[in-house]
């Protein structure tokens, strides 16, 4: 499941993510519930998530 998202997000239709291709796997983390994933993705995007990513998983972790 890891492989085919990030090939769709190298491969895949025009968006937000063409304009940073290639992508590379930085950290993979699962969860037990999607509510819980999604949860936790929506931090990522907010200011003091993207500061987590920097320091935990580096700094081109997350994106704008």
């Amino acid at each position: 499941m890891i492989d085919a998202r990030l090939a769709w997000h190298n491969n895949g239709p025009s968006g937000y993510s063409t304009q940073y291709r290639p992508w590379s796997l930085v950290v993979a983390l699962q969860f037990p519930t999607e509510q819980e994933a999604v949860r936790f993705e929506r931090y990522l995007k907010s200011g003091s998530g993207r500061a987590f990513a920097k320091r935990h998983f580096g700094a081109g972790a997350v994106s704008a």
